[in-house]
This record gives C-alpha cells, structure tokens and sequence, in this order.
C-alpha cells in the first residue's frame, strides 16, 4: 500500500511534466517548422530536425522557466540543433565543396509558395547561421533583443552587432538575387 502510494505520487509529475512538455511542443509545431526553415534546414530535412528538437526540449523541459515566452526557447533549442548537424557534416564532407542546389520543389510547396518567400529565404541562406539566428528572432519573429541574447547564448551587445551585420549581409544577397546574373 505504501509502496503503490510512492509510485504514484512519484510518477504522476513526471507524466504531468511530459505531458505539458508535450502539449507546448504540439502548440509551437508548426513556428517550429518556419523557424527551421529560416535557419536554412532544407524542407525534405524538417522532419528530422524538429525531432532532434523535440528530443532536447523533453530532456530539458525542467529547465524551462514558463513565465518567459516558449518561442524564443524554442528557436535557441533548434539553432543549436542547426548548427550541431552543419558540424556535423562539415566534418564529414570537408573535402566537398558546398553549392547550394537549387531545390526543385512538390507540388504541395510549389503551391504553398511564393516568389517572395523563395527569394527570402534563398536571401537568408546567403547570411552566416550565427547572424542568420539573431536577425530571423529579432526581425522576423519580432523577439526583443534581450531574450534573443539569452536564448541564443550571447552577451547583448554581440547580438546587436551580429543583428546590424547580418541586416548588411541580406540587404546584399537581396539586391543581388533581384538582380539575377550577371552578364559579361
């Protein structure tokens, strides 16, 4: 009897903490999905990523304060998760040259899209990750930049410098892809 009343006491907050973590990761799905490919995760990836997202937010879900907004933790859960594959593969294609291919979207993307969109977004790749993080939370998703220096783990002034960087560096790549190539 007292050995079934501890397992129960003990277990019910575990499955109540899995369950909210859970129910919070459900809620953010589909942000996470955009946040991703923002981050330049190719859409045939997605699915694996936000399962590496998933996995991290479940192991660190105790560690979550849940007086602060879910999304900026979210989006430094997941560009961590970002760069750790794209280190990943560098070490293991360091010899390979990486041009990105133009991606030949479905039929679903292709109606889901827009010029727009796809011009953003291939503007965005051109815009190293590290920038390319503080510049989608602050100007995209409209984080403030305090929160974005904390989730992303950096002093708040390397944020706004990386942020006033990173508006150069796609301002370029927009011009650039508007104006197609170059001709001799």
């Amino acid at each position: 009897m007292v050995i079934a009343h501890l397992t129960t006491s003990l277990s019910y907050p575990i499955v109540t903490e899995e369950r909210s973590c859970f129910e919070a990761f459900q809620g953010e799905f589909d942000y996470l999905c955009r946040a991703l490919r923002r981050l330049g995760v190719r859409a045939e990836d997605i699915e694996d990523e936000v399962h590496e997202v998933f996995l991290v937010l479940s192991r660190k879900w105790s560690e979550y304060d849940p007086s602060r907004p879910l999304r900026p933790y979210l989006f430094g859960i997941a560009f961590r998760v970002v760069a750790a594959r794209r280190r990943r593969w560098r070490r293991e294609l360091m010899h390979v040259v990486d041009e990105p291919a133009e991606p030949s979207p479905s039929p679903e993307e292709a109606l889901e899209s827009s010029h727009a969109r796809a011009l953003v977004l291939r503007a965005l790749e051109r815009v190293p990750l590290p920038r390319r993080a503080v510049f989608v939370m602050h100007d995209i998703e409209e984080v403030p930049m305090r929160e974005v220096a904390q989730a992303l783990s950096v002093p708040l002034f390397t944020g706004y410098s990386r942020l006033r960087k990173a508006r150069r560096e796609f301002e370029a790549a927009l011009r650039a892809l508007q104006q197609g190539p170059r001709q001799p």
